[in-house]
Protein backbone atom coordinates (compact mmCIF):
# COMPACT_ATOMS: atom_id res chain seq x y z
CA UNK A 1 0.00 0.00 0.00
CA UNK A 2 1.23 3.48 -0.90
CA UNK A 3 1.17 6.14 1.83
CA UNK A 4 1.31 9.91 1.38
CA UNK A 5 1.49 12.93 3.65
CA UNK A 6 -1.77 14.86 3.66
CA UNK A 7 -0.84 18.31 2.37
CA UNK A 8 1.15 20.35 4.87
CA UNK A 9 -0.07 18.32 7.85
CA UNK A 10 2.05 15.67 9.55
CA UNK A 11 -0.63 13.04 8.87
CA UNK A 12 0.44 10.11 6.68
CA UNK A 13 -2.41 8.21 5.03
CA UNK A 14 -2.87 5.19 2.78
CA UNK A 15 -3.79 6.08 -0.80
CA UNK A 16 -6.92 3.97 -0.32
CA UNK A 17 -9.23 5.44 2.30
CA UNK A 18 -12.14 3.29 3.53
CA UNK A 19 -15.44 5.20 3.28
CA UNK A 20 -17.31 3.75 6.25
CA UNK A 21 -20.76 5.07 5.24
CA UNK A 22 -21.34 1.92 3.18
CA UNK A 23 -21.45 -0.55 6.09
CA UNK A 24 -23.74 1.55 8.28
CA UNK A 25 -27.48 2.05 8.79
CA UNK A 26 -27.85 4.53 5.92
CA UNK A 27 -26.71 1.97 3.34
CA UNK A 28 -25.89 -1.75 3.86
CA UNK A 29 -26.96 -1.64 7.55
CA UNK A 30 -24.67 -4.50 8.51
CA UNK A 31 -24.68 -5.75 12.10
CA UNK A 32 -21.97 -3.90 14.01
CA UNK A 33 -19.77 -6.96 14.45
CA UNK A 34 -19.96 -7.81 10.74
CA UNK A 35 -19.29 -4.26 9.56
CA UNK A 36 -16.45 -3.93 12.07
CA UNK A 37 -14.95 -7.10 10.64
CA UNK A 38 -14.86 -5.56 7.16
CA UNK A 39 -13.17 -2.43 8.54
CA UNK A 40 -10.69 -4.50 10.55
CA UNK A 41 -9.76 -6.52 7.46
CA UNK A 42 -8.89 -3.26 5.66
CA UNK A 43 -6.77 -2.09 8.61
CA UNK A 44 -4.90 -5.39 8.78
CA UNK A 45 -4.16 -5.25 5.05
CA UNK A 46 -2.56 -1.82 4.78
CA UNK A 47 -5.43 0.67 4.87
CA UNK A 48 -4.83 3.14 7.69
CA UNK A 49 -7.29 5.89 6.67
CA UNK A 50 -11.03 5.76 7.47
CA UNK A 51 -13.65 8.38 6.62
CA UNK A 52 -16.94 8.75 8.49
CA UNK A 53 -19.36 11.48 9.61
CA UNK A 54 -21.64 12.22 12.51
CA UNK A 55 -24.75 11.63 10.39
CA UNK A 56 -23.54 8.23 9.09
CA UNK A 57 -24.09 6.63 12.54
CA UNK A 58 -21.03 4.42 12.00
CA UNK A 59 -18.98 5.34 15.07
CA UNK A 60 -19.86 2.03 16.82
CA UNK A 61 -18.46 0.10 13.84
CA UNK A 62 -15.16 1.96 14.02
CA UNK A 63 -14.92 1.58 17.80
CA UNK A 64 -15.41 -2.17 17.52
CA UNK A 65 -13.01 -2.51 14.57
CA UNK A 66 -10.21 -0.57 16.23
CA UNK A 67 -10.09 -2.46 19.52
CA UNK A 68 -6.47 -3.04 20.42
CA UNK A 69 -5.05 -1.13 17.44
CA UNK A 70 -6.67 2.30 17.50
CA UNK A 71 -3.27 4.01 17.30
CA UNK A 72 -2.67 2.55 13.82
CA UNK A 73 -5.63 4.31 12.21
CA UNK A 74 -6.22 7.82 10.90
CA UNK A 75 -9.88 8.79 11.36
CA UNK A 76 -11.67 11.64 9.58
CA UNK A 77 -15.16 12.72 10.58
CA UNK A 78 -17.54 15.45 9.50
CA UNK A 79 -20.35 17.53 10.96
CA UNK A 80 -23.07 19.88 9.68
CA UNK A 81 -22.64 22.02 12.82
CA UNK A 82 -22.70 25.78 12.28
CA UNK A 83 -22.25 27.06 15.85
CA UNK A 84 -19.44 26.50 18.33
CA UNK A 85 -21.83 24.72 20.71
CA UNK A 86 -23.05 22.35 18.00
CA UNK A 87 -19.51 21.58 16.90
CA UNK A 88 -18.42 20.96 20.48
CA UNK A 89 -21.19 18.38 20.76
CA UNK A 90 -20.13 16.82 17.44
CA UNK A 91 -16.48 16.51 18.40
CA UNK A 92 -17.24 15.10 21.83
CA UNK A 93 -19.72 12.61 20.37
CA UNK A 94 -17.05 11.37 17.96
CA UNK A 95 -14.43 11.05 20.70
CA UNK A 96 -16.76 9.23 23.06
CA UNK A 97 -18.45 6.89 20.58
CA UNK A 98 -15.20 5.90 18.86
CA UNK A 99 -13.30 5.78 22.17
CA UNK A 100 -10.55 8.08 20.88
CA UNK A 101 -8.94 10.99 22.68
CA UNK A 102 -7.94 12.56 19.34
CA UNK A 103 -9.88 12.69 16.07
CA UNK A 104 -7.24 13.10 13.38
CA UNK A 105 -9.30 15.13 10.90
CA UNK A 106 -12.58 16.95 11.43
CA UNK A 107 -14.43 18.59 8.57
CA UNK A 108 -17.37 20.88 7.94
CA UNK A 109 -19.73 18.61 6.01
CA UNK A 110 -20.83 19.48 2.42
CA UNK A 111 -19.77 23.08 2.02
CA UNK A 112 -20.90 24.61 -1.28
CA UNK A 113 -19.08 27.94 -1.51
CA UNK A 114 -17.28 30.73 0.30
CA UNK A 115 -20.71 31.86 1.51
CA UNK A 116 -21.58 28.56 3.20
CA UNK A 117 -18.11 28.35 4.76
CA UNK A 118 -18.65 31.86 6.14
CA UNK A 119 -22.01 30.77 7.52
CA UNK A 120 -20.33 27.88 9.35
CA UNK A 121 -17.26 29.82 10.46
CA UNK A 122 -18.19 29.89 14.14
CA UNK A 123 -18.16 26.10 14.11
CA UNK A 124 -14.89 26.09 12.19
CA UNK A 125 -13.28 28.42 14.71
CA UNK A 126 -14.18 25.86 17.37
CA UNK A 127 -12.32 23.22 15.34
CA UNK A 128 -9.28 25.50 15.26
CA UNK A 129 -9.41 25.72 19.06
CA UNK A 130 -9.64 21.91 19.20
CA UNK A 131 -6.56 21.75 17.01
CA UNK A 132 -4.68 24.06 19.39
CA UNK A 133 -5.69 21.84 22.33
CA UNK A 134 -4.62 18.67 20.51
CA UNK A 135 -8.16 17.26 20.35
CA UNK A 136 -7.97 17.13 16.55
CA UNK A 137 -4.91 17.21 14.30
CA UNK A 138 -6.33 18.91 11.18
CA UNK A 139 -9.51 20.65 10.07
CA UNK A 140 -11.18 21.31 6.74
CA UNK A 141 -14.26 20.83 4.60
CA UNK A 142 -15.97 18.25 2.41
CA UNK A 143 -17.67 19.47 -0.76
CA UNK A 144 -19.49 18.38 -3.91
CA UNK A 145 -18.74 21.67 -5.69
CA UNK A 146 -15.94 23.27 -7.65
CA UNK A 147 -16.74 26.54 -5.87
CA UNK A 148 -16.26 24.85 -2.49
CA UNK A 149 -12.79 23.58 -3.42
CA UNK A 150 -11.73 26.96 -4.79
CA UNK A 151 -13.00 28.81 -1.73
CA UNK A 152 -11.24 26.44 0.67
CA UNK A 153 -8.00 26.69 -1.31
CA UNK A 154 -7.88 30.40 -0.51
CA UNK A 155 -8.53 30.12 3.23
CA UNK A 156 -5.25 29.70 5.16
CA UNK A 157 -6.91 28.09 8.18
CA UNK A 158 -8.20 25.15 6.13
CA UNK A 159 -5.85 22.15 6.18
CA UNK A 160 -7.82 19.47 4.33
CA UNK A 161 -10.33 19.36 1.47
CA UNK A 162 -12.47 16.31 0.69
CA UNK A 163 -13.96 16.86 -2.79
CA UNK A 164 -16.25 14.72 -4.94
CA UNK A 165 -14.22 13.49 -7.92
CA UNK A 166 -14.76 10.80 -10.53
CA UNK A 167 -14.10 10.26 -14.22
CA UNK A 168 -17.63 11.20 -15.37
CA UNK A 169 -18.19 14.05 -12.95
CA UNK A 170 -21.20 12.26 -11.43
CA UNK A 171 -22.46 14.35 -8.51
CA UNK A 172 -20.43 17.53 -9.17
CA UNK A 173 -23.03 20.21 -8.58
CA UNK A 174 -21.60 23.18 -10.44
CA UNK A 175 -19.25 22.17 -13.22
CA UNK A 176 -17.44 19.46 -15.14
CA UNK A 177 -14.80 16.97 -14.11
CA UNK A 178 -12.23 19.20 -15.85
CA UNK A 179 -13.37 22.13 -13.72
CA UNK A 180 -12.96 20.04 -10.58
CA UNK A 181 -9.53 18.81 -11.70
CA UNK A 182 -8.39 22.43 -12.11
CA UNK A 183 -9.81 23.42 -8.71
CA UNK A 184 -8.07 20.50 -7.01
CA UNK A 185 -4.79 21.50 -8.64
CA UNK A 186 -5.25 25.03 -7.30
CA UNK A 187 -5.88 23.67 -3.80
CA UNK A 188 -2.85 21.35 -3.97
CA UNK A 189 -0.66 24.27 -5.01
CA UNK A 190 -1.90 26.10 -1.91
CA UNK A 191 -0.66 23.19 0.23
CA UNK A 192 -4.03 21.68 1.12
CA UNK A 193 -4.34 18.02 1.98
CA UNK A 194 -6.80 16.51 -0.50
CA UNK A 195 -8.59 13.19 -0.47
CA UNK A 196 -11.30 12.46 -3.00
CA UNK A 197 -14.71 10.85 -2.62
CA UNK A 198 -17.20 9.06 -4.89
CA UNK A 199 -14.59 7.64 -7.27
CA UNK A 200 -17.28 5.18 -8.38
CA UNK A 201 -19.96 7.86 -8.59
CA UNK A 202 -22.01 6.40 -5.76
CA UNK A 203 -21.87 2.98 -7.39
CA UNK A 204 -22.99 4.29 -10.77
CA UNK A 205 -19.55 3.49 -12.28
CA UNK A 206 -19.28 -0.05 -10.89
CA UNK A 207 -19.27 -1.50 -14.40
CA UNK A 208 -16.03 0.41 -15.13
CA UNK A 209 -14.34 0.04 -11.74
CA UNK A 210 -10.78 -0.38 -13.04
CA UNK A 211 -11.08 2.58 -15.39
CA UNK A 212 -12.68 4.67 -12.63
CA UNK A 213 -9.92 3.89 -10.13
CA UNK A 214 -7.21 4.43 -12.74
CA UNK A 215 -8.62 7.90 -13.43
CA UNK A 216 -8.49 9.11 -9.83
CA UNK A 217 -5.13 7.49 -9.10
CA UNK A 218 -3.52 9.28 -12.03
CA UNK A 219 -4.22 12.58 -10.29
CA UNK A 220 -1.21 13.12 -8.03
CA UNK A 221 -2.93 16.08 -6.38
CA UNK A 222 -5.08 13.55 -4.49
CA UNK A 223 -3.15 12.12 -1.59
CA UNK A 224 -5.92 9.57 -0.97
CA UNK A 225 -9.28 8.46 -2.34
CA UNK A 226 -12.19 7.29 -0.17
CA UNK A 227 -13.98 4.19 -1.45
CA UNK A 228 -16.82 2.39 0.30
CA UNK A 229 -17.15 -1.38 0.67
CA UNK A 230 -19.55 -3.69 2.44
CA UNK A 231 -17.73 -7.04 2.20
CA UNK A 232 -14.21 -8.30 2.80
CA UNK A 233 -14.01 -9.35 -0.87
CA UNK A 234 -14.80 -5.79 -1.99
CA UNK A 235 -12.07 -4.45 0.30
CA UNK A 236 -9.61 -7.05 -1.01
CA UNK A 237 -10.40 -6.11 -4.62
CA UNK A 238 -10.06 -2.38 -3.89
CA UNK A 239 -6.67 -2.94 -2.24
CA UNK A 240 -5.42 -4.98 -5.20
CA UNK A 241 -6.56 -2.39 -7.72
CA UNK A 242 -5.01 0.48 -5.73
CA UNK A 243 -1.77 -1.51 -5.47
CA UNK A 244 -1.73 -2.24 -9.20
CA UNK A 245 -2.06 -5.96 -8.59
CA UNK A 246 -4.06 -8.44 -10.71
CA UNK A 247 -7.42 -9.40 -9.23
CA UNK A 248 -8.10 -13.16 -9.28
CA UNK A 249 -11.31 -14.18 -11.05
CA UNK A 250 -12.47 -15.86 -7.85
CA UNK A 251 -12.42 -12.49 -6.08
CA UNK A 252 -14.12 -10.73 -9.00
CA UNK A 253 -16.86 -13.37 -9.05
CA UNK A 254 -17.48 -12.99 -5.33
CA UNK A 255 -17.74 -9.20 -5.67
CA UNK A 256 -20.10 -9.49 -8.63
CA UNK A 257 -22.29 -11.94 -6.73
CA UNK A 258 -23.01 -9.46 -3.94
CA UNK A 259 -26.68 -8.36 -4.24
CA UNK A 260 -27.01 -4.69 -5.17
CA UNK A 261 -29.91 -2.32 -5.15
CA UNK A 262 -30.74 1.17 -6.37
CA UNK A 263 -30.82 3.43 -3.32
CA UNK A 264 -32.55 6.84 -3.43
CA UNK A 265 -31.71 9.18 -0.57
CA UNK A 266 -34.43 10.70 1.58
CA UNK A 267 -33.56 14.24 0.48
CA UNK A 268 -34.87 13.57 -3.07
CA UNK A 269 -36.84 16.63 -4.28
CA UNK A 270 -38.88 14.72 -6.85
CA UNK A 271 -37.67 16.63 -9.90
CA UNK A 272 -38.44 13.61 -12.11
CA UNK A 273 -35.28 13.69 -14.25
CA UNK A 274 -34.39 10.14 -13.23
CA UNK A 275 -37.88 8.98 -14.22
CA UNK A 276 -37.43 10.39 -17.72
CA UNK A 277 -33.93 8.87 -18.02
CA UNK A 278 -34.92 5.34 -16.98
CA UNK A 279 -35.66 3.33 -20.11
CA UNK A 280 -36.70 0.35 -17.97
CA UNK A 281 -39.53 2.25 -16.32
CA UNK A 282 -38.14 1.27 -12.94
CA UNK A 283 -38.46 4.69 -11.25
CA UNK A 284 -41.68 6.50 -10.42
CA UNK A 285 -42.57 9.61 -8.47
CA UNK A 286 -44.62 8.64 -5.44
CA UNK A 287 -45.64 11.20 -2.81
CA UNK A 288 -43.22 13.71 -4.28
CA UNK A 289 -40.16 11.45 -4.21
CA UNK A 290 -38.51 9.08 -6.65
CA UNK A 291 -39.08 5.41 -5.83
CA UNK A 292 -37.34 2.47 -7.51
CA UNK A 293 -38.93 -0.84 -8.45
CA UNK A 294 -36.19 -3.36 -7.65
CA UNK A 295 -37.75 -6.00 -9.89
CA UNK A 296 -37.64 -3.74 -12.95
CA UNK A 297 -34.30 -2.00 -12.23
CA UNK A 298 -31.38 -3.18 -14.41
CA UNK A 299 -28.78 -1.44 -12.18
CA UNK A 300 -27.37 0.25 -15.29
CA UNK A 301 -26.62 3.45 -13.37
CA UNK A 302 -27.82 5.74 -16.15
CA UNK A 303 -30.16 7.56 -13.78
CA UNK A 304 -27.40 8.62 -11.38
CA UNK A 305 -25.72 11.30 -13.51
CA UNK A 306 -28.98 13.20 -14.12
CA UNK A 307 -29.66 13.65 -10.40
CA UNK A 308 -28.44 17.14 -9.52
CA UNK A 309 -28.66 16.39 -5.78
CA UNK A 310 -26.65 13.13 -5.96
CA UNK A 311 -29.51 11.18 -4.40
CA UNK A 312 -29.15 8.02 -6.47
CA UNK A 313 -26.63 5.35 -5.55
CA UNK A 314 -26.12 1.67 -6.30
CA UNK A 315 -25.19 -0.16 -3.11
Amino acid sequence: MEYRKLGLTDIKVSRLCFGVLTVGPLQANLPVTEGAGVIRYALENGVNFFDTAQCYKTYPYIREAMKGCSDKAVIASKSYAYTAEMMADSVEEARKEMDRDVIDIFLLHEQESALTIKGHWEAYEYLLKCKQRGVIRAAGISTHTVAGVRAAARIPEIDVIHPLYNMNGVGIMDGTVNDMTAAIAEAAKAGKGIYGMKALGGGNLLSDVEKAFSFVLRNDDLQAVAVGAKTIDEVAMNIMLFNGEPVPETVRDKVKSVPRTLHIEEWCRGCGKCVSRCSAGAIQLIDGRAKADAAACRLCGYCGPVCEDFCIKII
